[in-house]
């Protein structure tokens, strides 16, 4: 996946965040200080649930 286009949250500060690329039925996620780094793949029903958890406040200690 060469051709995948990263959008990094206009939230994000001092470099402290991630990207995200959304191919078909796919969200890739990469750390933006490491581009050249590994990345992780979530089914887009995963990433879905994940950002209403992080949202609702599912994750917040």
């Amino acid at each position: 996946m060469t051709s995948l286009i990263w959008k990094k949250s206009t939230r994000s500060n001092e470099g402290n965040c991630v990207e995200v690329a959304t191919p078909p039925q796919v969200v890739m996620v990469r750390d933006s200080k490491d581009r050249q780094g590994p990345t992780l793949a979530f089914t887009s029903p995963s990433w879905t649930g994940f950002v209403q958890g992080l949202k609702s406040g599912t994750f917040d200690a």
